[in-house]
């Protein structure tokens, strides 16, 4: 997959909820970066009520989204948010499109069912990582913005660590090492996933999860889920990203707390490697993770290698 160039056009997509004073704002974040912005139409508008949680109509947003991918001049496609909706597209996506026009494909939590689709159907890399209204926007602290551009301007290759900085180090629940290829994304879409031709494929990967207002009971229940459809029977290791507004008015570090004796009653009788608390998802900083690409985890480390290119 091509590297994103200096100069290079980015498509400002929505595919799921509408964020619509946002747009021009985020050209402009892009533009001051040196790259050229394109907004797409439907990340300008929203439905009436009762859709009024989507950017525009399905018809809209994967117009948009498969013009991104089929223009040779766009070199990069970057969610502007998340939200609701993205599972909407995924009937009517045009896999082969999207695999003749390979370029890196940016955004996390409700596009996460697009990683999934990608995954499975497309082929090639694509990123969980930050989103131009939701987190650059937002003014998320470094190495939210820095990490994202090394990794799909291919500074980053094999051999690469993606860590997180000093003061957001992440928890070694079970220690190990394994590799595999890196797959998930936002539990609450993996799970709506389950049983469709969209489904996660966890043999032998390296399993990352991470969510927002989910309730501990509720992230108890998407867990048994996935167990209970053998989704965790071949991974390798667990990667827990950002887990926020877990429990109401309580600190996100306090509340993470709870959630890890939950991890470890589903996983800790598999004997993986688990790191937790990853600072990737979520939260602030918010890491680029290269979904399908090959790493090693590394829970001493409290990291992933990068164990091929993800762009060239």
């Amino acid at each position: 997959m091509p590297a994103l160039r200096p100069g290079a056009r980015i498509a400002i997509v929505a595919p799921a909820s509408a964020a619509l004073n946002a747009s021009d704002d985020a050209a402009e974040w892009l533009e001051a970066r040196g790259y050229v912005a394109q907004v797409m139409p439907a990340s300008r508008t929203r439905l009436n009520p009762p859709y009024d949680y989507l950017a525009g109509s399905d018809g809209d947003r994967l117009a948009d989204l498969h013009a991104a991918f089929a223009d040779p001049d766009v070199g990069a496609v970057w969610c502007l948010q998340g939200g609701f909706g993205s599972w909407r597209l995924l009937d009517q996506l045009d896999v082969g499109l999207l695999r003749r026009h390979p370029k890196p494909f940016i955004g996390y939590s409700d596009i996460t069912a697009l990683h999934l689709a990608m995954q499975r159907h497309v082929g090639f890399v694509t990123f969980h990582g930050p989103m131009l209204a939701q987190d650059l926007l937002a003014g998320k602290r470094e190495p939210t913005e820095s990490s994202v551009l090394a990794m799909v301007s291919g500074q980053m290759g094999p051999g690469a660590w993606i860590a997180p900085p000093p003061d957001a180090l992440a928890t070694e629940l079970v220690p190990g090492v394994a590799s595999g290829r890196l797959v998930g994304g936002n539990l609450a879409l993996i799970a709506a996933m389950t049983g469709t031709r969209n489904d996660i494929d966890t043999r032998d990967a390296i399993l990352f999860i991470e969510d927002v207002n989910e309730a501990i009971p509720r992230v108890d229940r998407l867990l048994g889920q996935l167990a209970a459809v053998g989704k965790f029977d071949g991974v390798r290791g667990l990667l827990v990203g950002n887990f926020t507004r877990l429990r109401g008015q309580m600190d996100d570090a306090e509340a993470q707390g709870l959630l890890y004796p939950l991890i470890l009653d589903q996983f800790r009788a598999r004997g993986i490697p688990i790191l937790a608390g990853f600072p990737s998802g979520h939260g602030d900083p918010n890491l680029t993770l290269p979904l399908g690409a090959q790493v090693t985890l590394d829970t001493a480390r409290g990291g992933l290698r990068l164990d091929q290119a993800v762009v060239v």
